[in-house]
């Protein structure tokens, strides 16, 4: 029997304001549409808002893995990672030769460190770590700190889900316990330029190096002619358009705002779960940039369960099938890793609608409908 929808609810979506449509609209009038001013502003206000010393903005937050890896890493080097995160934070290293070591991870689904580290233990060839802030909870900085001094180790932090996050009085993207950080400002991130991305560091080399691999590894020097330049790497066309930065700036300015919000909903759901079967990822906490609201939900088929939440106007979504189980990563030999945690959160993980312009009578909505399926599967 089909169900009427009450209401139409995605699990994610931008925030644009009159002022943003403003923004773009005075920046798409004047006489430089990319590598104008903007973009350099939009990077400056980024480094200063995250703490780092440099900042390159890039088309998007792909983009911005691929660069980085490339500046990182050699052919033929060997990364952990973790299973739990968008395809692009591993295919970026599969771009660049490198070979990724798939980690388990913690019950709050980000990698665990713990076994990063016993892996280098029994591995010297290990060379990085590509960590992810899953849903925008920060990896725990005294123990990347404690790997990247007793180890050596690259350290790249994948923070696409969580500008605005802290973890023990470390930012998101302030780079202070890795080499590189990189961030997605994709519509459903905390905040947009509708593609787009970044990558923050302390290096003065490194961003060097990725300045010129983000514009076809073209070098222009004071000493050549005003049209002379010369290709002396391999790079690419990754520039962000000055449209796409003023947007960005303007989003930026009301990120803290925007991160108010997704955390009074996350407490809403916290407080309305209490007593259920419906489990959120982990406890609350400020910290959290809360791009995501992940539940694990036990249920007999999550097929069913997603398709009845979907019939009644909520949208949810599934963040994310383990990577290495993946077609292609099977056919490259991998998908028989021990990953027992990762396995058990694939099997009963969603996550729910959560973004700034969510009104309360909505996630009431949300709240009512998956606790009304839940019990009904109890009661049968």
């Amino acid at each position: 029997m089909s169900v009427a929808v009450k209401f139409s609810i995605p699990y994610g979506k931008q925030t644009i304001s009159q002022d943003d449509i403003d923004a773009v609209s005075e920046v798409i009038s004047a006489p430089l549409l990319t590598t104008g001013p903007k973009a350099k502003a939009f990077e400056e206000a980024i480094s200063a808002y995250c703490g780092a010393k440099y900042t390159l903005a890039v088309s998007n937050g792909t983009a911005a893995l691929h660069l980085a890896s490339l500046a990182l890493l050699k052919q033929g080097d060997e990364v952990l990672t973790t299973p739990n995160s968008f395809l692009a934070t591993s295919n970026a290293l599969l771009y660049v030769g490198a070979k990724p070591r798939f980690v388990d991870i913690m019950i709050d689904g980000n990698i665990d460190l713990d076994l990063c580290e016993k892996e280098l233990v029994k591995n010297p060839n290990i060379k990085a770590i590509y960590g992810v802030a899953f849903s925008g909870n920060m990896l725990n900085q005294q123990k990347l700190k404690a790997l990247k001094e007793k180890y050596a180790v690259i350290i790249l932090e994948d923070n696409a889900h969580a500008i605005g996050a802290t973890q023990a009085g470390v930012k998101a993207g302030s780079c202070e316990n890795s080499d590189c950080s990189i961030f997605s400002f994709h519509p459903v991130k905390n905040m947009t330029t509708g593609e787009g991305g970044a990558i923050t560091t302390n290096s003065q080399a490194l961003y060097e190096k990725l300045l010129t691999l983000r514009n076809h590894g073209m070098v222009k020097t004071p000493e050549m002619a005003s049209w002379e330049y010369e290709m002396r790497d391999l790079g690419f066309n990754y520039r962000i358009t000055d449209f796409q930065s003023a947007l960005g700036i303007n989003q930026l300015k009301k990120l803290d705002g925007f991160l108010e919000k997704r955390r009074a909903i996350a407490r809403r759901y916290h407080e309305s779960f209490k007593g259920t079967k419906i489990r959120p990822l982990y406890p609350y906490h400020d910290g959290s940039a809360y791009h995501l609201f992940v539940v694990r939900v036990p249920y007999h088929d999550k097929r069913e369960l997603y398709e009845k939440l979907l019939a009644k106007g909520v949208g949810v979504q599934l963040h994310y099938m383990p990577i290495n189980k993946q077609p292609y990563y099977q056919s490259l030999g991998y998908g028989d890793e021990k990953t027992p945690v990762m396995d058990g959160y694939f099997e009963e993980a969603l996550s729910l609608p959560l973004y700034p312009l969510l009104s309360e009578g909505e996630q009431d909505y949300v709240i009512e409908v998956i606790l009304d399926i839940v019990n009904d599967y109890d009661t049968i």
